[in-house]
């Protein structure tokens, strides 16, 4: 075969590849037509500069509107996985839509963000291999767990002292907003099933991985326990795997209701 032929061959493989490029069969994550300008990500958000930072840097390549393929992601096969994991990752979390998340999905948002980066599923690995720059750091992480740790409203001791009673329908209304992104009562997901927690000793869900910092705790789920694991998980027990608090007093003295009620105590 002569190099003419070759080369023929190459250019209509190269060629073909484009335009299956325009093919979407995981969905259109819109890559190449032009784009208006856009608003920087988070532009008017409360996320603290360094957080921004971090997460326009590591993050808003697949999870925000304002994408971009480089020249190698405009050839079939490799701009259809691209397009996949982008259409994913923004119906996971979309960064250019911050604001129009409620602050009980920021929460969630947020614990999320840290519990990723902390156990290095994200950026996920077939990123990282092209982008050395999107690699987590400690650094980076502490950053991330500042800002996700930061309550939405300032708290105090009399504050805590002014929290009524726990209200156990509060609490279960609480839990279905802010914690079934990672907990069921009857299931393992992200987090061990919390049926019965309160009572038991830390670490008793047969199956489910806990952190070493659990396993090791011995700790028994009472008011006191969970009030404090609560209030801040890594002040409570350093090392666990646990990125979400709850920094309002009485939001805390609910959900803990809720919990000790379900768990028949």
């Amino acid at each position: 075969m002569s190099w003419f032929r070759v080369g023929s061959a190459a250019a209509l493989v190269l060629a073909a590849s484009l335009l299956l490029a325009r093919v979407h069969p995981f969905g259109d994550a819109g890559l190449y037509p032009a784009k208006p300008a856009q608003l920087p990500i988070l532009e008017h958000s409360s996320v603290p500069p360094d957080a921004r930072a971090l997460l326009i840097a590591k993050c808003a390549n697949c999870h925000s509107a304002q994408t971009h393929a480089p020249v190698y992601g405009h050839f079939a096969p490799i701009a259809w996985l691209m397009e996949r994991d982008i259409v994913e990752a923004r119906k996971t979390m979309n960064l250019s839509q911050w604001d129009a998340y409620s602050a009980d999905e920021q929460v969630i948002f947020k614990a999320k963000i840290v519990q990723a980066v902390k156990t290095h599923h994200m950026p996920p690995p077939q990123y990282r291999v092209v982008h050395w720059n999107a690699r987590i750091a400690n650094a980076d992480i502490n950053v991330l767990a500042r800002w996700a740790h930061r309550p939405l409203t300032p708290s105090s001791d009399s504050a805590a002292q002014a929290a009524g009673p726990g209200d156990p329908i509060r609490g279960q209304a609480l839990f279905q907003k802010r914690c079934t992104g990672c907990h069921a009562l009857t299931q393992n997901h992200e987090g061990p099933q919390l049926h019965g927690v309160y009572g038991r000793s830390t670490a008793a869900v047969p199956g489910f991985p806990y952190s070493g910092a659990l396993r090791k705790a011995n700790i028994v789920w009472s008011d006191q326990s969970l009030e404090k694991w609560l209030t801040d998980p890594d002040a409570f027990l350093p090392g666990n795997n646990m990125d979400f608090l709850v920094a309002k007093p009485q939001e805390r003295k609910d959900l803990i209701a809720y919990l000790k009620q379900s768990s028949g105590a």
